[in-house]
């Protein structure tokens, strides 16, 4: 499984509006209804899950990014979007640091490996910090998609 397997192109948002973690989970969801990945009479649903999962421990796994994640029924593959903040969103991250780079997967319930697998993928590239680099320099969603096949062909 590859990034560009998993990350939605019309999920991409390079310039996230919101400044709030919140505002940020719904915009990223809504990239996702939009790209077709999941149900839009689901998007508030799966806001929910998503902020649950938030209070209960979050995930701003410091270096400054976050996997935020859900599984729903409306969801009927693996799907993720990108989200960039230039200046930094409070995730309330393990190391204390802003969030600048976020990465929101969807999956189906009934395909936990897959899940698993993609956050696999998803940790292993953003562990690279010439990854995250590189992608928290991305401006455009254009820079994003070329960020992710390059990782995807030469493993940077």
């Amino acid at each position: 499984m590859k990034l560009t397997e998993i990350i939605q192109p019309e999920a991409i948002v390079a310039q996230l509006r919101s400044s709030e973690r919140d505002g940020i989970l719904g915009e990223l969801v809504d990239a996702l209804v939009a790209s077709g990945a999941c149900a839009p009479a689901c998007r508030d649903e799966i806001v929910k899950l998503l902020l649950d999962r938030e209070r209960r421990s979050t995930t701003g796994f410091g270096a400054g990014i976050a996997v935020p994640h859900a599984k729903h029924p409306s969801v009927t593959r693996v799907a993720a979007a990108v989200g960039l903040s230039s200046g930094g969103v409070d995730f309330a991250s393990l190391d204390m640091q802003p969030v600048y780079s976020v990465v929101l997967l969807l999956s189906p319930p009934q395909r936990p490996d897959e899940h698993l697998h993609a956050m696999e993928v998803i940790f292993k590239v953003l562990s690279q910090e010439s990854f995250r680099r590189l992608l928290r320099q991305s401006a455009t969603r254009e820079d994003v998609l070329r960020l992710l096949e390059d990782n995807d062909t030469h493993q940077l």
